[in-house]
Order: C-alpha cells, then structure tokens, then sequence
C-alpha cells in the first residue's frame, strides 16, 4: 500500500480575515462581552440579575485566562441598577456615645451634609461664645444671682441677731464652715474666761449653742435649696440663650432636608445634646485643637462631626478589586489618635473597608488571597450571612479579653462578590465547607479555548482591539491581527481552536507594541508580531540551545541518515516553567533467547512513570496477539530510551517502541531518517499524542544541525492532523518536497514506511507472507521454536 505524506497546506490554518470589515484595529470597535465564554457570561448575567441572598459567584478557570479583566469589561460596558446606592455615614449616638448610629442617605447627600454641618459649627463656636459674653447674658445673671445672695444675707442676719442676743457670735472658718461661739463682751471667750464662768452659765451657754445649730442645719438646707434653684434658674437661662442662637441655623438645616427622617432626627437630637454640652463651645483652653491636630481633623467639637464613610456617585456603579483581602482593608477599621499620651477615638475615626466601597454593587477578590488571610473568609462568611456589616475590630476576635471601645450600628450589606480561582481550590472549598454552595450559589465555568471559524476569528480580531484600545497601544493592521490570531491557534494546538488565554495574548500585544514603537512604526504589522515571539523565545530557549548543542557535539547520539535493526527516532516533549519544546530520542530493542517477556528498563531502575509502563504493556500485548496466537514467542526483549537519565512518562512512544521491537525480531532494518510519535492501543490502532508541533519541530531542528537530506520526515497519528500548527520554515520544507509529514491510522504503516516493505495481513491460520516485516519476524520465531 502507498502512504502519503500530508500537504503543506494541511500543516498550518492561515487566518484570512475575509469578514473583517476595516484595514486596522482603529476602525474595529472593541469587544464588549466576554470572548469565547457565552457559558461564563451567562451565569455572569444570571447571577447579576437575582437580588436573593446567595447568589455569589465563583469564577473558575486558569490562571492567564484573564477571567478578571474579562468580567470587568463586561460590568463596565453594561448598564446597571443603582438604586441600592447610598451614602452611608457615622454620627455620634447622643444617648451612648460608644455606639455610634449610621444615616442611610440618599447618592450625593453625605458630602453636602457633612458641610452643612461643618458650616454650622464653624458658626456656632463664634456665636454662643458671644452670646454669653454680653451685658443683656450678664445682667440676667446677676440679677439671680443677686437675689440667691440676698435671700442668704437675710437667713445669716436673722440667725446672727438671734445669736447676739444670747452673747454668741456666727463666725465663718477659714475651712468655709459656719460656727457659733461664745462671747465675753465684745470678745470671744477665751478657754480661761470661760473656765471661771459658773457652771450654771457654761450649761446655758450649751444648750443656746446647740439650739441656734439645729436652727442653723436648717437654714443650710433652706440655703442649699436657693442654690439648686439658682442653678435651675441659670441652666434655664444658658438653655435659652443658646437655642436663641442655634434653634435659626437648625430649622434652616431641616427645612433644607425636608424629605430626609433620618436627617431631621439627628438635628433634632443635635440641638438637644448643644443645649445640653453647651460648655463644649465655652472652653477657652486649645484642647480641642490639640485633639483635632492628633487626628488630623478640623478644630471643630468632634462630638458634633459627620463621618462620611462611603459616598457613592449616580454616575459610577461600584465596581471594586480588592487585591489584598486582608481583614482591614475589607471589613474597615477604626483608626487611633495619641493626645497627651493616651490613646482615644471616636466614631469619627472609623474607616471603610472594600466592602463597604463596594455595598450595592460588586466586588472582585482572589479566593486564594481571600483563603490565605486570617479570619477573612469566616468574616465574608458572616458578613453575606447576616446581610449587615459589622465594626468588630480584629483584635476583639483574637484576644480573650475585652477592650473598651466603639461598637458603631450594623450597616445593611447588599453585595455581588465574585471570588476568582482555579478548580482545585473549587473543590476544596466544595467538599470542606458546607456554606460554600448555599452563599456562592452561580458558578462561571471559563473556557481554555474556543471554536475557530470566520465568524469566531471577527470575534477574535475585536478582542485582540479591545486589549489596543484598553491599554493605549499602537493599532495593529490587518496581516497582524492574522497572526496572532494564528499564534493564538498554535497555543490551543488545534487549528480548529483559537486560545483565550488571553494574559498570553495581551503580552504578545505589549512586546509587539514595543517592538513597532522602537521601529517608529504608526502600526503594529506582522513582522513587529513575529520580532516578539523570537524575542520571547530567545529569552526562555537556553536549555533548548543546549540540547541541541549536544546533537552537535555529539554528546547525544542520533542518525538522521541511514538505517539501523531495532532503533528508532522517538520524540519527546521537555517543558520547563514557562517554555516547552521538542527532540528526538533513539530507543532501542534487543532480543535474547527466553519466554516471550517485554523488559522496560526505565520501569525497572524507577525512571518509567506509569502511564509509560502502561503503554509499553498495551504494545506486548499486541505483539503477543501477532506472533503469539499459536505458540509462546522465544524471545526476551528489552527495551529502553537511550541515554535518558531523567524520567520517562507518558505513552507517546509506544508506536516507536513497537517498531524497533518488530525490527530486532525480523532483524530488518529502520530508516533513521524518520522520526515516530504517537501511542497505540492493543489491536495497534494510532492514538492521538500531545505536543506535535513541537516533537515534529525538534526533529526538523536535530536534521537542520545534523545535516538535511531530501527523505527526512516525521509519522504522526491521522487523529493528530488537527493539532498541526507548525512553523512556516518547515510549512516551505514541506511545499518543496525537501521535509515529509506522514499520517497513519495504523502501526504497520508506519512499519511499512520504515522498513520499505508492508507489515503483513495474517491469514485465517494466522500466518503472514513471507515478503513481509511480520512474515519474516515470524519465520524466525518459528525457526527459534524448533
């Protein structure tokens, strides 16, 4: 049978654009929706749309997938309702003042308060201070006061005359005290002359004394009395005259607000604590500057501030990235002040967190930085719970003990969160968290690829002008866009596929954008996009260079020409961290007299993975199966990649293995100018192999170094013609008939393309032709039975 090789035009899928309606990116509009991910943006929209608690979403997907920057072009290019928007604000609790109270206010409204009420302290400091200090404030005070002094001159006079009258005298001590003492004339007795008083007349002398004290305990509490009346009566006073001053600017506040409760309320209570902590604007001391210095605030009562804690726009829709959910920067905190050294604060010190911003709209976070911080996710947790957000300092959550401090009014939460993550922390969180799928109900799947058709490829090319236009680039041409659209195809290893990986494209874009830049080009062409991908490859193909050093050098041992019994030309895939490429790898079969076992050396010294092992078992089985039906096969084969040091998995060589075991069978020799990939099942049917362009590309670079003849080619698996996207050096190889690509459904094509003769096709008995690669391995076995 003739196998032929593929076309060129098999080999790679160009990108013709014929749908594109303009010359540039310049003329195409920037994509709007999410590329490629209808099933992501879907459950995007869905999730957006239902108000019930729960519908969170968690996006999954890879990272690069650029599932961030694609969900927030679609929130930003999309309307949105705003009316769970508000300002939300702290205003002290007159009643307690650790409990703060929070105003749900109206878009626009919390800035324009808190000014307002600024304005009026600004005011008021200046006003009451002079109302009190004015001859109408003076006068009525002491006219009270002037009464409560008469009113106690009158009781002194009366119980002094009454005293006198008796010889005794009411005296003031120096210690404010009143006491009576006895007179000798017009002197107070002495110890002496009242000693030499008569009994008679120191017994009188008690008793007056203790009469005129009984009568004096009662005069004091007549005083005390007149002085809490006074009190009242300068309390009323002070009261007066400091709503004289405000009870103007408050009714001009309120009718200012006519259609706001909870603004009403609050200057309604605001008058009430001034009249009451009127002494607050009367202090002449600095303190209250000194305290506003420590904060960082005006010099106004800080008791009397509007701490706007979130102001929303009618024009901005909250759409807020957290990028380090720490416990602070995403449930707020309250800040500390040092005054005279003691640390205080107030409810004008606290702060919003992210999801305070973000309340009414969305918020974006990293599941993993969300895990990998303390106490967060447990907090989130609460916080979408309980539909409210509470100030519960951190340190009140760690420590055993409890501090005085704030603990302000519970704000409303109405929040979409969208957690981005990959499918492992998605299971984690599935399989050990019950309250994960009852609180992040909506899952948007992102996918690594999409199909590639003329219409997909327009959709593309719009994509590829949004990141243009999103990052202020040069605008790419028609023939640029084609290739990285093609690239795009390359990543996917399909030509049917176009990847969104889009973090790889964007940097494709920047390096390009750099390289036209530096050209002084006004476009990005095609040639600045090629330009970016060698310089990528530059920068990451050392270990590339040094491999093929080594077929150079001879240091690793390949044949690109010639024929050899039982070796073969494998090619292998070697990956480091962020570059993957192909070479060649000879393996070799031997045979020795025995039972028919299949030796894998890489399994026996532990540098055969699994599936390698697998592969290599399926193979014996299908050798069994060929020359095994009637008799066990004599033969000990061994098997092995030569100088192949490291570890070996995967079954990609299963078909090479296979050749080169048949080959040292029939002791017929291998071309060495091709190379083999692709694994097999046990009826010897090609499977499909990963990595294709870049094994059949290693191949193409060993016989570049080593030497081109005009026979040299690559067997691939038919199921892998898909996955061609290869290198326009070898495209051009191929077209000139200088480089072969050979697709089989088959092991024996490939034998027959190895060997020059055909396989064999068993008789009913199960024997095979003689002038075949299977009829001769098989007289040999035959002969080696007998």
């Amino acid at each position: 049978m003739s196998i032929t090789p593929l076309q060129f035009s098999q080999l790679y899928h160009v990108a013709k654009l014929e749908k594109l309606p303009c010359k540039s990116t310049k003329e195409l509009p920037p994509l709007d929706e999410i590329v490629g991910q209808e099933r992501a943006q879907k459950a995007v929209e869905f999730a957006m749309s239902i108000k019930e608690k729960g519908y969170n979403i968690y996006a999954i997907g890879r990272n690069g997938l650029g599932k961030r920057t694609m969900v927030l072009r679609y929130l930003n290019r999309h309307q949105h309702e705003i009316n769970s928007l508000f300002d939300w604000c702290y205003v002290a609790n007159f009643d307690d003042i650790r409990t703060p109270k929070v105003l749900k206010l109206p878009i626009g409204t919390g800035n324009k308060f808190k000014h307002d009420i600024e304005k009026l302290m600004e005011k008021l400091v200046k006003a009451i201070p002079l109302a009190f200090d004015n001859e109408m404030y003076f006068t009525r005070a002491e006219k009270l006061k002037s009464q409560l002094v008469k009113k106690q001159q009158s009781e002194l006079e009366d119980i002094s005359k009454i005293a006198k009258g008796k010889s005794i005298n009411l005296t003031l001590t120096t210690q404010g005290d009143y006491q009576f003492i006895a007179m000798n004339g017009e002197e107070e007795h002495s110890e002496e002359t009242f000693d030499a008083l008569s009994k008679k007349e120191q017994e009188q002398f008690g008793k007056d004394i203790d009469a005129l004290e009984i009568q004096l305990r009662s005069m004091v509490r007549q005083l005390t009395e007149w002085e809490e009346s006074y009190s009242e009566k300068i309390q009323k006073l002070n009261d007066e005259v400091t709503l004289d001053v405000i009870t103007h600017f408050i009714k001009a506040l309120k009718k200012e607000y006519v259609g706001l409760t909870e603004i009403r309320k609050y200057l309604t209570d605001l008058q009430k604590d001034i009249v009451e902590n009127v002494e607050i604007f009367l202090e002449e001391s600095d303190e209250q500057g000194e305290i506003a210095a420590a904060s960082l605030d005006k010099k106004l009562p800080r008791r009397y501030k509007i701490n706007v804690l979130v102001r929303q726009s009618a024009d901005a829709f909250p759409i807020i990235v957290e990028e380090n959910p720490n416990y602070h920067s995403l449930f707020g905190y309250t800040e500390t002040a040092t005054f005279k050294g003691t640390v205080f604060t107030d409810f004008s010190l606290i702060r919003a967190g992210s999801l305070h911003k973000a309340n009414g709209g969305v918020l974006l976070m990293d599941a993993i930085k969300v895990l990998e911080q303390p106490y967060v996710w447990d907090g989130l947790k609460r916080a979408l719970r309980s539909k409210q957000l509470s100030f519960t300092s951190l340190e009140k959550e760690v420590t055993l003990t409890g501090t005085v401090s704030l603990d302000p009014e519970p704000i409303p939460l109405d929040v979409k969160i969208i957690l981005f993550g990959d499918y492992r922390t998605y299971q984690l969180l599935q399989n050990y968290d019950a309250e994960f799928s009852e609180l992040f109900r909506v899952t948007a799947d992102f996918e690594d690829e999409m199909s590639r058709t003329p219409d997909s490829e327009l959709h593309y090319a719009r994509f590829i002008s949004s990141i243009v236009h999103d990052n202020n680039m040069l605008h790419c041409d028609k023939k640029a866009m084609s290739r990285i659209i093609e690239y795009s195809s390359r990543s996917a290893a399909d030509q049917n596929k176009l990847s969104l990986h889009s973090a790889h494209i964007a940097n494709l874009l920047r390096e390009s954008n750099y390289v036209a830049r530096n050209a002084r080009s006004n476009l990005i062409r095609a040639s600045h996009v090629e330009q970016a991908l060698d310089n990528q490859k530059t920068r990451v193909s050392r270990l590339q260079d040094d491999v093929m050093e080594s077929f150079v050098n001879g240091t690793t041992l390949i044949h690109t020409e010639g024929e050899a019994i039982g070796q073969v030309n494998a090619l292998s895939v070697l990956t480091t961290s962020d570059y993957m490429f192909g070479a060649p790898n000879r393996i070799t079969a031997t045979t020795s007299y025995g039972d028919g076992e299949v030796i894998d050396i890489e399994r026996n010294v532990d540098l055969g993975g699994s599936i390698h092992s697998k592969g290599v078992l399926i193979l014996s089985a299908y050798l069994a199966s060929v020359f095994g039906k009637t008799a066990k096969v004599p033969l000990t084969t061994n098997i092995t990649f030569e100088q192949s040091y490291g570890g070996v998995d995967g079954d990609s060589a299963s078909m090479a293995e296979f050749c080169a075991v048949v080959s040292a069978f029939s002791k017929q020799p291998n071309r060495q100018d091709i190379a083999i990939t692709g694994s097999m099942n046990q009826f010897g049917e090609a499977q499909p192999i990963g990595g294709v362009n870049e094994k059949i590309e290693g191949f193409f670079d060993v016989c570049s170094v080593k030497g081109r003849t005009q026979n040299q080619g690559v067997i691939i698996p038919r199921s892998n013609i898909h996955n061609l996207m290869l290198r326009k050096d070898i495209v051009k190889a191929v077209e000139k008939g200088e480089f072969f690509i050979w697709a089989i459904d088959h092991v024996s094509e490939a034998i027959e393309l190895f060997t020059g003769k055909p396989a064999g096709e068993p008789s009913d008995e199960g024997s095979f032709p003689i002038n075949t690669i299977f009829g001769i391995a098989q007289a040999k076995l035959n002969a080696l039975r007998k």
